[in-house]
C-alpha cells in the first residue's frame, strides 16, 4: 500500500488489491486506437471517466456505464488495477481503478456533466502542474495506475 496526501490535503491510501472493501466510486483510464480517452469535465477539467456506482450496479457495471455516458465508448475489456481510499472531511470513500479498451467511440447528443471524449496521444509527463487536468488527475493515483497496468501487462503499448 501506498499513502501520499492529495491536492486537497486529504490523506490517500493506494492499493492494487481489492483490499478497502465495497467500492461506490469508480475511475476508468480508457484507451482506443492506441489513444488515451479522457472527458473534459464541465467544471473540473480534463479527467479519465468515472463516477458514482448506482443502486442494484456491481462497480464493473458502473465503470462501463459510466465511460459510456462521459464518453461515448463502448467497453471491449476491463481490467481492474487497484482502490485508493481518501481520508475526507467528509468521511471515507473508496474509488475501485479500472483499464478499460474501447470497442467503439459513439458521437452522443448528452455527455451529462461532461463535454465528450477527448483523444491524447500521450500523457503530460507532469500531470501535477497542468491546470487543464482535473484535480482527480493531479495526484500520484493515475501515475501508480499507470505502473500497475504496466506490471499486469508489460507488453501492451501506452
Amino acid at each position: 500500500m501506498k499513502i501520499f496526501f492529495d491536492n486537497h490535503g486529504h490523506q490517500v491510501d493506494f492499493t492494487c488489491k481489492a483490499e478497502f472493501g465495497d467500492a461506490w466510486h469508480v475511475l476508468v483510464l480508457t484507451r482506443w486506437n492506441e489513444q488515451w480517452v479522457v472527458t473534459r469535465h464541465k467544471v473540473r477539467g480534463l479527467e479519465f471517466p468515472g463516477g458514482k456506482r448506482e443502486k442494484g450496479e456491481t462497480i464493473e457495471e458502473a465503470a462501463v456505464r459510466e465511460v459510456y455516458e462521459e464518453t461515448g465508448g463502448k467497453v471491449a475489456s476491463l481490467l481492474f488495477l487497484g482502490q485508493y481510499r481518501v481520508h475526507a472531511v467528509s468521511g471515507l470513500f473508496i474509488k475501485s481503478i479500472y483499464f478499460a479498451e474501447l470497442s467503439e467511440l459513439v458521437e452522443k447528443d448528452d455527455y451529462l456533466e461532461t463535454e465528450g471524449p477527448v483523444l491524447l496521444d500521450k500523457l503530460p509527463d507532469c500531470l501535477e502542474a497542468d491546470s487543464k487536468y482535473s484535480f482527480i488527475m493531479r495526484d500520484e493515483v493515475i501515475p501508480l495506475s499507470i505502473e500497475r497496468l504496466r506490471h499486469i501487462q508489460p507488453n501492451y503499448k501506452l
